[in-house]
């Protein structure tokens, strides 16, 4: 599907991911996030049947990053959750008379362009809604929906069944895509050693950043501990 732009709502990285608190510092959370972001930003870029990314942030950082990979920024509803900063994203679309969008968060390393470009060209004609569930089938990892906002969104830990319910309360029956990459979100540390084990290994800077750091060593050492 072409005509589509892809959001991406960053929340302030300062303090991010304090749900590995208890086995990463606070200075290689912080990396962590930043490298992970960038791999999302990278693989999005090369995707050529996007109209563009725009990417909801008041975040420093994240503003310099995503302008290096030619994206806008919007900052209404930055502050508002995932949820809040997706609709407002949305909304500027409409306004704008945008024929789709799709919306992923910032920890999926793993994603490729190819999954991307798979995704897209699996949505169907518009009113359309589909979606990749996180690994857990819990969560909403990519949804595409056209326009864009034909299926109201929600996020959490929970929102996958949610959203499968909420386009079908619209009339559209939604369309389930696998991918792997897409799937893998890190949250947890135990997130952190699926994503090592992960076969084949892609070359993302998240994984450099972890094996360098000895990150990887010290999550492989206390396997055990993370299941």
């Amino acid at each position: 599907m072409s005509g589509v732009w892809a959001i991406v709502p960053i929340k302030e990285l300062a303090g991010a991911k304090q749900r590995l608190a208890w086995r990463l510092s606070p200075e290689e959370r912080h990396t962590l996030a930043t490298v992970m972001l960038e791999d999302v930003f990278d693989a999005l870029s090369k995707v050529e049947t996007l109209a563009g990314i725009l990417v909801v942030t008041v975040d420093p950082f994240a503003t310099s990053l995503a302008h290096r990979y030619g994206a806008r920024i919007a900052t209404e509803g930055a502050r508002d959750g995932h949820t809040g900063a997706v609709t407002a994203g949305i909304d500027l679309l409409v306004r704008e008379g945008q024929a789709g969008m799709t919306t992923m968060p910032g920890d999926i390393p793993r994603l490729s362009a190819a999954e991307i470009s798979a995704t897209l060209a699996a949505h169907q004609t518009a009113p359309a809604f589909t979606i990749v569930p996180a690994h857990d089938e819990l969560g909403s990892n990519m949804i595409v929906c056209s326009p864009p906002n034909a299926v109201p969104l929600r996020f959490g830990d929970n929102s996958f069944y949610p959203h499968l319910d909420a386009a079908r309360s619209r009339g559209i029956e939604p369309l389930i895509v696998k991918q792997p990459g897409i799937a893998m979100d890190i949250d947890h540390p135990a997130d952190l050693l699926a994503f090592l084990k992960m076969s084949p290994s892609l070359p993302t800077r998240t994984l450099a950043f972890l094996e360098q750091s000895g990150v990887a060593g010290r999550l492989l050492t206390a396997e055990p501990d993370l299941r």
